[in-house]
Parts: structure tokens; sequence; C-alpha cells
């Protein structure tokens, strides 16, 4: 059998960015213009967890505040001075500060790049199965269903 062909290193600004902004449903999904990410694991084939090189432009966002019930995430700020939404309330950050966010605590949070220059971060997630999402702020709830997400409203019906 061939053995599968991976590259062994890439420039992480030449990793496709992803063609679909976002898997949220209408209104949200629209919410999310001017975020760019570029998955930095799947080009190695990873699967236990994911990377991300994202891009907020002027005034965008990084995701709807959240929290999940299986999924640790951790975010490193590489370029720009993105405030951080949690919470406790908003955090300003700046290069070289991390952040860290806890399966289970319920502790939504985002990023929010309230500058005129863009926010350059490195997002990484595990990929626990049968993890769910939880957005304090809106009337939204994810579901992983066999490695996709699934959006209902707060109530469980489907949008």
């Amino acid at each position: 059998m061939p053995k599968p062909t991976t590259p062994i290193a890439i420039r992480a600004s030449d990793a496709p960015a992803r063609t679909k902004p976002s898997n949220y449903p209408e209104p949200f999904a629209s919410q999310m213009a001017g975020r760019e990410k570029r998955s930095l694991g799947d080009p190695f084939g990873l699967g236990n967890f994911g990377v991300n090189l994202t891009r907020l432009a002027p005034h965008a966002v990084s995701a709807l505040r959240h929290s999940h019930s299986k999924q640790d995430e951790f975010i490193y700020i590489l370029e720009g001075f993105p405030t951080l939404h949690t919470d406790e309330g908003r955090t300003p950050l700046a290069p070289g500060m991390c952040a860290g966010f806890k399966a289970g605590t319920g502790n939504g949070h985002r990023l929010i790049n309230e500058t005129a220059e863009d926010v350059v971060y490195l997002e990484v997630g595990d990929r626990s199965a049968g993890d769910e999402g939880t957005y304090p702020d809106d009337d939204l709830k994810a579901l992983q269903v066999e490695g996709k997400w699934l959006f209902l409203h707060k109530d469980g019906t489907p949008y």
C-alpha cells in the first residue's frame, strides 16, 4: 500500500483558507465576516486536535461567545490587539499573550477586534467526540454528531 503523501513542513500563511467562513446558521454566519481561518493541522493529517491560523479584520469577531462541554481551547496572539470577552468581562490582549478555556466550565469566550489593524492568532482545540457548544448571548446550541456540528435553538428546534 502506498504511503500517504503529507508535507514535511509548510509556511502557515500558505495553508489554504477555509472556503466556508462559518458553520453557524444564519443570522449568525454573516456575523463572522472579516474572519479568515487556515487549518494548520489538516495538511499533516492530524486528527486528535486542530490548529488554526486565524486573522480578524478590523471590527471582526472570532466567534459567537461560546463554551464547550468537552473541548479544551487555547489561543496565542501573534499580531494586533484584540479584546477577549469572557464571563469575567473584557480583557485587552497583545502579541505574546495567550489564554486557555477549559472544557466544561461554561465560561463563554470570544475575541473581538475593536482596532483598525488586523489581529492574527493561533487557536488550538482538541477534537473530543460528543462535544456540545453553549452560546450564552444567543438563541443557539451546538451538538457534535458524527464529527459534524448540528445547530439548534435553545429549545431544541433545528435551524
